[in-house]
């Protein structure tokens, strides 16, 4: 395996972008392939069985483009998906997303911690298997946040709809008496402007994109794969409309390529 090949990421959508802000941060010298399924976005309303064919098919088209590493930047497809994807391809890096549960446990006062993410995330066992691993000594309080993707796709970071909804399913987290809230879709990492301006000081917002960016440097550290170029490479790809993702990535990462369409 080329130390100097890139490193690919992929999300229903732009929420990954969230987690390729970690690992730029965290890997400065490595070249990065993100590819967005915005034609099937959000993937939390979409059956396993879908989720998971998406994820083959990115999957075979990254290793087509000589990756050495895949982040499965989304909580939803780790959870419905990342098994099949290292089964069959066992000697292939993958690295997935979870909530935050376990420092979420950590970092609460209260014992009351708030979890806002996908319908297809909280319906999971993997996420099951957090609660009773992690939070079995807590109140854990789920909140599905239905059409907050959609808005975010659209490049409503900070627009009067997006606010009222967030608010929608923040409030009653906060009259719970929650002072812990997970972040529990890569898309909603990209809201924390906005929903910091809306909850106390003293609330806490977890989500897992500094977490994953470094189990990443690890694994590859520890296969002797990290890169050690001077000018490293970014390409974004796209299942769905190419002038829109260009529209909304060009609000989320400083320095937008051309996004390429992705043709399957």
């Amino acid at each position: 395996m080329d130390k100097h090949a890139a490193i690919g990421v992929f999300d229903s959508g732009l929420g990954g972008i969230s987690v390729l802000h970690a690992i730029r941060r965290l890997l400065p010298s490595e070249s990065l392939i993100y590819i967005a399924d915005s034609a099937h976005v959000p993937y939390g309303e979409k059956t396993p069985e879908f989720i998971v064919q998406r994820s083959i098919a990115i999957s075979e088209f990254l290793l087509a483009q000589s990756v050495k590493a895949i982040v499965v930047a989304c909580n939803t497809a780790t959870a419905a998906a990342v098994g099949e994807l290292r089964q069959r391809w066992p000697d292939v890096l993958f690295v997935g997303m979870e909530p935050a549960v376990k420092p979420a446990v950590q970092a609460s006062q209260t014992g009351k911690i708030g979890v806002l993410a996908t319908t297809g995330t909280l319906r999971s066992a993997r996420f099951a298997a957090l609660l009773e691993r992690f939070a079995s000594d807590v109140e854990v309080i789920t909140q599905p946040c239905p059409g907050l993707v959609e808005l975010i796709e659209a490049g409503e970071l900070d627009s009067a709809v997006t606010q009222a909804l967030l608010s929608s399913y923040v409030e009653p987290l906060l009259e719970a008496g929650c002072d812990t809230l997970i972040l529990g879709c890569t898309h909603y990492p990209l809201l924390k402007p906005l929903l910091q301006r809306m909850v106390p000081e003293y609330v806490q917002l977890i989500d897992t994109g500094d977490a994953v960016a470094r189990r990443l440097h690890s694994e590859l550290s520890k296969h002797n794969l990290l890169a050690d170029v001077q000018q490293p490479t970014e390409r974004f790809f796209c299942s769905g409309n190419v002038l829109k993702t260009e529209q909304t990535l060009a609000l989320l990462w400083s320095t937008p390529e051309p996004v390429m369409a992705l043709g399957f």
